[in-house]
């Protein structure tokens, strides 16, 4: 490729709004690409955690189901069985109080909701960079576009000549600035998609090990969603 065209020579011919888009385009880019890195190997992490469940309810009781979730205080399976045990021993040994209002199902649904909550804000931070990446970078790599068209015609206009070869390069050059916007723009709209569902994978997990936290509580066992028969399992 001849070196007077190219992303080089957008660069070392651009003004400073063209070299600010270009810039602006650049930490755009290297902003999805952290987030989906980041959040692709978290996503990971909660997808082989999620597999503990069965081992949990697989447990002699709940101290050697708590074993087997390991200590990672980030683990969100072992924070849910952790507040669904601190909620139900509070509401037990506690006197008379507002709280008391809530009978023990919905005062355990209340501290699992809440543990979800939490998980579920987390899990979903940092999507909307993607989101917005994904939807301002083709524009803004649009507006380099119309900025380059302007001077490259301004330029061909002060030359007086408007030959194809004068005309081709000025405006390729501009182009390039639409195919970078895209650039940009498609990976955080594909990466946003993929963790979105990944992220719907895990939460439906938790949601289901939240459930029959809740039933374990209440009732003393987890209730099985195969038949209507239940899964004991002690209490400590």
């Amino acid at each position: 490729m001849n070196s007077q065209f190219g992303l080089a020579n957008v660069w070392s011919q651009g003004d400073i709004v063209t070299k600010s888009v270009a810039l602006l385009l650049l930490l755009m880019s290297l902003a999805s690409w952290m987030v989906i890195l980041i959040k692709t190997l978290d996503l990971i992490k909660y997808k082989r955690l999620a597999k503990s469940a069965e081992e949990f309810w697989h447990s002699e009781d709940f101290a050697a189901g708590l074993t087997k979730l390991g200590t990672d205080p980030a683990n969100p399976l072992r924070q849910l069985a952790l507040e669904g045990r601190e909620a139900t021993a509070h509401h037990r040994n506690t006197k008379a109080q507002l709280h008391d209002a809530l009978d023990m199902s919905d005062w355990v649904t209340r501290a699992l909701r809440n543990t979800l909550d939490e998980f579920t804000t987390k899990l979903q931070s940092g999507l909307a960079i993607l989101a917005s990446v994904g939807s301002t970078a083709p524009f803004v790599g649009l507006f380099g576009t119309v900025w380059g068209f302007d001077h490259a015609l301004l330029a061909i206009g002060a030359a007086g000549q408007a030959t194809i070869d004068k005309v081709a390069g000025p405006i390729g050059e501009a182009l390039i600035m639409t195919a970078l916007g895209l650039a940009v723009a498609i990976p955080a709209v594909l990466g946003y998609n993929a963790l979105v569902r990944g992220n719907k994978g895990v939460l439906h997990k938790l949601n289901r090990f939240a459930h029959d936290l809740h039933a374990y509580f209440v009732t003393g066992a987890r209730v099985s969603s195969s038949s209507a028969h239940v899964v004991p399992m002690k209490k400590t």
